[in-house]
């Protein structure tokens, strides 16, 4: 039975086509895929983007404008019969575990 060659070249070109047509198909679809993922990394990644700008670009609501300057710390006044009796501090008013340490009682206020 003869085959004539016509008949060959288009049965060589149908099984070409028979793996070329979804090895081609598969490929494209592939590559659409990466593309659509790549967008929606993009998307997301444009989205965390303009939140935080959001975010920063928020005003600061202050409840005014600072009218004084505060005073600055200070020793108080008290007066001496809220502190009761004085007393001045003795040599043997040194813990027991600090010997030696003391030879001169503590400023006392005056010079």
């Amino acid at each position: 039975m003869g085959v004539s060659k016509q008949m060959t070249f288009t049965l060589a070109c149908a099984v070409v086509l028979s793996a070329l047509i979804p090895g081609l198909a598969g490929y494209l679809s592939a590559r659409l895929e990466a593309i659509e993922s790549a967008e929606r990394s993009l998307r997301a990644l444009e989205t965390r983007l303009h939140i935080r700008e959001a975010r920063d670009a928020r005003p600061v609501s202050y409840p005014g404008p600072c009218l004084r300057t505060p005073a600055a710390p200070g020793y108080e006044e008290v007066p001496t019969a809220a502190l009761g009796q004085r007393r001045h501090w003795q040599p043997d008013d040194v813990p027991a575990w600090l010997p030696g340490l003391v030879t001169e009682p503590p400023y006392a206020g005056g010079h």
